[in-house]
């Protein structure tokens, strides 16, 4: 493998370079660079002088796929606790044990560093797939390192593909987040529900901002003024749930429905208002969005849009070994209303 890097001058430095300015073989260059053994002591010294001064740093990710790469599946996770993120990393773990593969699971708590961090230590640990689950970021910067760690990953054989929109520029599964946004509120409006609260996420989540984006799309079609479709931007957790049910009790109290943007934050949601002794659907209805395996024994059982998460898993680690292709891939998945107990028509003032 030709690893290369740019010094200050912004030329091409190759390993090639340093073994023919040392006048040894590349193999020997890079034991030397390494500190493998195998090479004398003054040898090694005097490679590694000429690499320093040519401006020449060994590229790790390279060298490390180069000593071979695991069947091991590198699945990174917003939220492990998450039954969104748990059905997905069931269809992945069905998958790799069908592919003779074993999978490593961690957990970024949406978190760019994190996620980084992690991503770089599968490399290191010569892991030869990664499959990357949850949101993307809408502000691209929060990615570009982590994209940059990839396009070496890609380069020196790993394998990868994502699950959401991102800016990684790898193969994707696309979740139909908009059109999902779109359908749930469409349910909700045609009840005749007209002031339709969003618990959200961080908005700066690109699975949020395209979930609002249907959402909203809609509301504004039927003429729903901006202040009867408030959104509270609140952790997208449970938690989360309970916060934004709080603010929208106290802070838009004519609402009559609320429109949660997964799963787990609707459960925050009918939480908080059996606490308060609010009757769901009777004096507010709650949607969700994902159908996780609990949302049908909930009590009330809960209205919510049915993505295909162990499919996901599935599409994208299949996606990921798949022979690559010139052009960065996109799979879309489908969705279903699924209508449950947790949504009725609006009580009459």
């Amino acid at each position: 493998m030709n690893e290369k890097t740019s010094n200050d001058n912004g030329r091409v430095v190759r390993l090639v370079d340093v073994a023919d300015a040392a006048g040894v073989s590349i193999a020997t260059a890079s034991r030397s660079l390494s500190r493998s053994p195998g090479v004398s002591g003054a040898l090694a010294e005097k490679v590694r002088e000429v690499a320093l001064r040519l401006g020449y740093i060994a590229n790790q990710h390279a060298r490390t796929l180069a000593g071979g790469t695991s069947s091991t599946v590198g699945l990174l996770v917003h939220e492990i606790g998450d039954p969104y993120f748990s059905e997905i990393a069931g269809g992945v773990i069905d998958t790799a044990e069908s592919m003779g593969m074993t999978v490593q699971i961690c957990h970024t708590g949406r978190s760019p560093e994190t996620e980084l961090h992690h991503l770089r230590t599968f490399i290191a640990n010569r892991v030869g797939t990664i499959i990357i689950a949850g949101s993307g970021h809408v502000d691209s910067s929060q990615q570009l390192a982590a994209r940059h760690e990839l396009e070496s990953y890609v380069a020196s054989g790993g394998r990868v593909a994502a699950i959401g929109r991102h800016h990684l520029g790898v193969d994707a599964i696309r979740p139909d987040n908009v059109a999902g946004g779109e359908t749930i509120a469409r349910h909700l409006v045609d009840l005749g529900h007209r002031k339709i609260a969003i618990a959200a996420g961080s908005t700066g989540l690109s699975t949020v901002a395209d979930r609002i984006v249907g959402i909203t799309h809609v509301l504004a079609e039927y003429g729903i003024a901006q202040d009867d479709r408030p959104i509270v931007e609140v952790e997208f957790t449970d938690s989360g749930g309970r916060l934004a049910t709080q603010q929208i009790l106290e802070q838009h109290p004519h609402v009559t429905a609320i429109a949660a943007l997964n799963d787990a934050m609707a459960i925050g949601v009918l939480s908080e208002l059996r606490a308060r002794g609010i009757s769901v659907p009777n004096e507010m209805s709650v949607a969700g969005f994902d159908d996780v395996a609990v949302a049908s024994s909930l009590a009330p059982s809960l209205t919510t849009i049915r993505l295909p998460m162990s499919e996901m898993g599935r599409r994208a680690l299949e996606l990921a070994v798949s022979e690559p292709a010139a052009r960065v891939r996109q799979r879309k998945t489908s969705h279903e209303l699924v209508a449950r107990d947790s949504t009725s028509t609006p009580r009459p003032n």
